[in-house]
């Protein structure tokens, strides 16, 4: 084993409260579990699995939004932030939930959209009605458009999603007239949150779930609430990840530091609260130092660490980032957070099945590169059981404690990603893991509901992932989770500090605790203590006890 890496003692942080060492996990309602069979998952489906995840052994669960919204974004386009959209259910049924998971100790954390509205929401069809400098057009960024007549957008920016950020309006007249931000698609107008009363506005919705009472705020596009003042031109192609280097200049849409402001007001009122609530950063932000910044200690209390979903499958790619990491956080008194999907990316089972060193692909579909199905699977067990020992929080996306791949060969002409329009059937975008989840190898939808219908179509193969085909069997991916998360809790090790043992080309190896975790991602076998006690592997160990290529193993040393 090489042993090159130079030891350090990295904790996880402060070490009083649930959020420093929980593991969370992310619900999608549309595709998680349907009560009443109209394909769409729904909130009394959920309310309906929650003993799975007491079974699963995770502490609070996150649900992607659910509010009333014409759902140009699958939600993400709020329309009302104070109500619950039909096709989820009512608003008694987002208290029966909340309530139902405390009754199991399960915490709950909401999906909170700042950034931007729906187009369908009271305040923008009151601008549209409204005159060019109007307080009503003052809540979003409206702007006159350039050249003679206006008819060019107010600068060059470019969607997420594809095309231009700025949007051309009809004025209630009937001429062309101005023109507004979406740094999405045109159903998200952007909010000016340099307007006290946007700012007002979610102190008031922020105050309506809290009294419901739910457990935290999970903040969507945390980074992109504050727009440069002089919104100036930006050439640079538009990824929501960016500035990765110390001194790179900061796109003028993206991590200004006025949003540290608007987090500031956050904090103060959710520590007016009993219960410890939390507020969870979606920032997609580098280096490391920067996004440090969302989580001091009058801040947020945590931030996604996508730098560490987006490292690559090597050893000396993994020692960078867990170290970057943990001395970014532990310079501000944070915990550090783990995960590796989302609703947004290429499930890892698939994703780390791509030849390492591919860019992270924006969706797999007919006829692109496919991964190796095996290979990817054993490669996330691998991944899921070093991210599991690592000190910190971990977050967990619905089906990949069955190993759900990406739906690969999802039809084009289902996909509902506004991505795939937007990009001119570029990037096919992320429908391919927003599948509904199987529960039953044998039932109508595997169980996602009472009838066949499914939103999006779920493939034949997943029959074989279906949760009854996994429960109880030995070596099952559910079954190791299962385990690896009654270990951590067993063994503190959300609470661990992490003491570097070795890290070179092929392997990386730490102890937190009483436990030792070695990942080998060469192809040379290598050894485990003869005298240690072997606490898990993500794969089948031979008889000599040595550890294979992709393969992470946890044991007690004697």
């Amino acid at each position: 084993m090489n042993t090159d890496a130079t030891p350090q003692q990295q904790s996880a942080g402060p070490t009083t409260a649930w959020w420093t060492e929980a593991v969370i996990y992310q619900i999608y309602p549309r595709s998680f579990a349907d009560a009443n069979g109209d394909g769409i998952g729904d909130l009394p489906g959920i309310t309906a699995r929650l003993d799975h995840f007491v079974e699963l052994g995770v502490d609070a669960v996150w649900l992607s939004p659910f509010y009333p919204s014409p759902q140009a974004d699958a939600g993400y386009d709020v329309a009302d932030y104070h109500d619950v959209d039909p096709l989820f259910g009512r608003l008694g049924d987002a208290d029966r939930l909340i309530a139902e998971a405390h009754a199991r100790g399960l915490r709950v954390i909401v999906d909170l959209v700042p950034n931007h509205t729906s187009s369908a929401h009271r305040w923008f069809t009151a601008a549209l009605a409204a005159a060019p400098g109007s307080p009503e057009r003052a809540r979003y960024v409206f702007r006159d458009g350039l050249g003679p007549d206006g008819g060019q957008p107010p600068n060059d920016w470019t969607s997420v999603f594809g095309g231009p950020a700025w949007t051309r309006v009809t004025e209630p007249d009937g001429r062309p007239g101005q023109w507004y931000l979406h740094l999405f698609d045109p159903g998200q107008p952007d909010l000016n949150w340099d307007n006290p009363e946007v700012r007002a506005e979610f102190l008031d919705v922020l105050r309506f779930w809290l009294d419901r009472g739910v457990d935290g705020f999970r903040v969507d596009v945390a980074h992109g609430l504050i727009k440069q003042a002089d919104l100036a031109n930006w050439q640079e192609p538009q990824e929501i990840l960016s500035g990765s280097e110390v001194d790179k200049p900061r796109p003028p849409m993206w991590d200004q530091d006025g949003v540290h402001e608007v987090y500031r007001d956050w904090r103060r009122l959710l520590d007016s609260y009993d219960g410890q609530r939390i507020l969870v950063a979606e920032a997609w932000v580098e280096p490391a130092e920067r996004l440090a910044r969302y989580v001091r200690p009058d801040e947020m209390h945590q931030a996604f660490n996508f730098e560490y979903l987006t490292a690559s499958w090597t050893a000396p790619a993994q020692y960078a980032v867990i170290t970057r990491s943990l001395e970014a956080t532990d310079a501000v008194g944070a915990p550090t957070t783990w995960v590796l999907s989302n609703h947004d990316v290429v499930r890892h089972a698939s994703r780390l099945g791509l030849p390492v060193g591919t860019p992270r692909p924006n969706g797999i579909g007919v006829g692109d590169p496919q991964p190796d199905a095996a290979l990817g699977l054993r490669r996330a067990r691998a991944a899921t059981l070093l991210m599991l020992a690592l000190p910190g929080s971990a977050y967990l996306y619905q089906g990949e404690e069955l190993g759900l791949p990406e739906h690969m060969t999802l039809p084009d002409e289902v996909r509902q990603d506004p991505t795939w329009e937007r990009s001119g059937h570029t990037e096919r975008g992320r429908d391919g893991c927003r599948v509904p989840i199987p529960w039953e190898a044998d039932a109508p939808s595997y169980g996602f509901g009472p009838t066949d219908a499914s939103w999006l179509p779920q493939p034949p193969s997943w029959a074989e992932y279906a949760l009854d085909r996994q429960r109880d069997v030995p070596g099952s991916t559910y079954e190791l989770y299962r385990t690896a998360l009654r270990l951590r809790r067993e063994h503190g090790l959300g609470r661990g500090s992490l003491y570097w043992l070795a890290s070179g080309d092929e392997v990386v190896s730490f102890r937190n605790g009483d436990v030792t975790v070695l990942t080998n991602f060469g192809a040379t076998p290598v050894p485990v203590p003869a005298e240690a006690e072997l606490l898990h592997a993500s794969a089948p160990l031979p008889d000599d006890g040595t550890v294979g290529q992709d393969v992470t193993v946890w044991y007690r040393a004697a």
